[in-house]
């Protein structure tokens, strides 16, 4: 029984070994067509890199959408990487191993695009967007409640810079699906604002002094499609509301649509004053109810005596 144990045990050690010394012969074989795969791999990655920054340059230059350009560049990277790591496999001599991994990755995509249906959504979105997109580099815009300037568009994310510095990076789903108000599409837009003045005051002479500061200003847009105009907006409590309207350069949006608004509110306002206009503040009217002849107030020389006093009389 002892000497059978022992030739098993013989056998099963000399399996073992030739098996590990014919997979080793293997390897050794294989470790050429290996590094040659990883030889593959790393030239496919900077070959990659050259193109795609070749490309980028020359489209960069002519195109008229740089964020097409970046993004198709992107694409065309990636794209380039795969076909290099394929290539890779087959010289490698794992020709299995590569069709395995396309079989992998096409049942891979249907369970994950199940699990990650948000980070698909943003990249069908943002390839969507790369070809029918409202907006270019530079635009300002408003996308839901979020406001800024467009810097980049990326596969699952639009980044939009805000006026006060912040960056915001919005999902592509969110950009496709939701309005996007773009306020410098065409290089205009038109501002406002509200100015009172007295019921005394002459409402004529009041809009023709804003339509010659208006038209004296060569940062306001004059032409025949942009009108600039002065309405009466509003009889209010203590003054005539008169609303301006003028149209503005959306080149610097964030300068035009405010330092300049400021600007002619500012000039406005003087012109007012130099013209003797009264321009009242906001006036509260008490009335007295209930054959009330006058106020129930009391003086006092006691700072921290603020009651009012009941009875009649005032002082």
């Amino acid at each position: 029984m002892t000497i059978y144990t022992t030739l098993l045990q013989k056998s099963a050690t000399e399996t073992i070994l030739t098996a590990a010394e014919g997979y080793y012969d293997k390897m050794l074989s294989l470790l050429p067509r290996i590094a040659m795969g990883i030889f593959v791999i790393v030239a496919g990655i900077l070959i990659a890199q050259l193109i795609t920054n070749f490309f980028r340059k020359r489209i960069m230059k002519k195109a008229q959408d740089p964020l097409m350009a970046r993004f198709l560049t992107q694409a065309v990277k990636i794209i380039l990487i795969l076909i290099a790591i394929m290539i890779a496999l087959d010289v490698a001599g794992l020709r299995a191993v590569a069709a395995g991994i396309l079989t992998a990755a096409g049942g891979a995509a249907i369970v994950l695009g199940f699990a990650f249906q948000d980070i698909g959504k943003n990249f069908l979105a943002g390839i969507i967007l790369a070809f029918n997109r409202p907006f270019g580099v530079d635009d300002t815009i408003m996308v839901d409640s979020h406001f800024g300037k467009v810097k980049a568009l990326n596969f699952r994310y639009t980044h939009v810079k805000t006026t006060d510095g912040r960056d915001i990076y919005i999902p592509n789903s969110d950009v496709l699906t939701k309005p996007v108000e773009n306020y410098t599409a065409d290089g205009f837009f038109r501002v406002d604002f509200v100015v009172g003045i007295g019921y005394e005051d002459d409402i004529d002479r009041g809009k023709q002094i804003i339509m010659d500061i208006l038209n004296a200003n060569t940062e306001i847009v004059h032409d025949d499609v942009h009108e600039n105009f002065v309405i009466e907006n509003e009889l209010a409590a203590s003054t005539v509301n008169l609303k301006v309207f003028f149209w503005i350069h959306t080149v610097d949006y964030r300068r035009a649509s405010r330092q300049l608004r400021g600007k002619i509110i500012k000039e406005v306002k003087e012109a007012f004053i130099k013209a003797k206009f009264i321009m009242p503040g906001d006036i509260t009217e008490i009335k007295l109810y209930g054959g009330q002849k006058d106020i129930p107030l009391r003086l006092t020389s006691d700072p921290g005596d603020t009651s009012l006093a009941a009875g009649s009389g005032s002082t």
